[in-house]
């Protein structure tokens, strides 16, 4: 069974920065691509990143594309959202989530397994 737990969530000024890990328990989890969705008040959950399992392909949604950063230590089997020049429609729940497939993941029904997901609250 494949467990994920995240962390790094957090209140922070818009223009600033957070890092959010999501550390995997289970059988081959550095096999898979990996990826990070967000859920704001009032909006459906959207899709914010992913990267392939050895790190070297990933894919940003438009709305965070050369603010945020995902990476991956396979060693540690832990995953990183690093979110530079936050603005305050970033806040929302931000969620992991690890796909049992070989190709990089957009949607959300293309995962199989989610964190508890972590709150990210960037104020004006």
């Amino acid at each position: 069974q494949v467990q994920l737990v995240e962390s790094g969530g957090g209140l922070v000024q818009a223009g600033g920065s957070l890092r959010l890990s999501c550390a995997a328990s289970g059988r081959n989890v550095e096999r898979y691509p990996m990826g990070y969705f967000r859920r704001a008040p009032g909006k459906e959950r959207e899709f914010v990143a992913t990267i392939s399992w050895s790190g070297t392909d990933t894919y940003y949604a438009d709305s965070v594309k050369g603010r945020f950063t995902i990476s991956r230590d396979n060693a540690k089997n832990t995953v990183y959202l690093r979110m530079n020049s936050l603005k305050p429609e970033d806040t929302a729940i931000y969620y992991c989530a690890l796909r049992q497939g070989y190709d990089l993941g957009y949607a959300a029904h293309e995962y199989d397994y989610w964190g508890q997901g972590t709150q990210v609250t960037v104020s004006s």
